[in-house]
């Protein structure tokens, strides 16, 4: 069982994901979490460049082929050797991502992308897409506390992009979670955190019924 986790920046996606992994392991559940960028030794190279806001000049292409990097190491490297060996896998980010934010926020050719988005995946495919849905300022708003809690100097060049961006993002994963319905399931992000985790489990426990792997 693949899972991803999508939303703009600050949506809760990264906490839902851990908590889901607590979850998961509650019913000895093999698995492992996971994130884009970053998943790898060479990904965190490469995580360093694509969130440092010192990098204002890289270009559109370039980050597009950055992220396309770092996902075919993760796939190779993590993703698919767990699910050969049965584990389920939960990402926080995915190919979705890179839709969204170089496709309709940055204006890269979309056809291109996914063609890159399958090479680099090696076709490894989502079962189920959480996508945690929240307004802009809402979402911004908690990710500039996190950041300023966390102290993250250089790693915020998302945050600092104009709310036009993290609208056209939004307005991109809701795009296509209205394209897959069947993959993504769309959840509040404005719910408290342990009420929006309880909504995520109640579309797993069936799963974890089935025995799915």
């Amino acid at each position: 069982m693949f899972i991803t986790f999508e939303g703009i920046e600050g949506c809760g996606k990264t906490t839902q994901a851990k908590r889901l992994v607590g979850r998961l392991e509650g019913h000895s559940i093999p698995l492992i979490l996971t994130l884009e960028p970053g998943g790898t030794r060479v990904g965190q190279h490469i995580r360093r460049i694509l969130l440092d806001s010192r990098n204002r000049d890289l270009s559109p292409l370039a980050e597009l082929f950055l992220y396309e990097a770092d996902r075919a190491q993760h796939v190779s490297e993590v993703v698919k050797p767990a699910l050969d060996q049965g584990k389920w896998v939960l990402c926080d980010r995915f190919f979705d991502a890179t839709m969204v934010y170089q496709g309709y926020a940055r204006g890269q050719d979309t056809e291109l992308i996914k063609r890159f988005n399958k090479k680099a995946s090696f076709g490894v495919w989502p079962d189920l897409t959480f996508l945690i849905d929240c307004p802009v300022e809402v979402g911004l708003g908690r990710a500039l506390r996190r950041n300023s809690v966390l102290t993250q100097k250089g790693q915020d060049r998302f945050e600092r992009e104009d709310k036009e961006f993290h609208e056209a993002v939004r307005e991109g994963y809701l795009a296509l979670a209205r394209e897959d319905s069947k993959r993504f399931v769309v959840v509040d992000g404005v719910l408290g955190e342990d009420e929006l985790g309880e909504e995520i489990f109640r579309h797993i426990r069936p799963m974890i019924a089935k025995g799915h792997s």
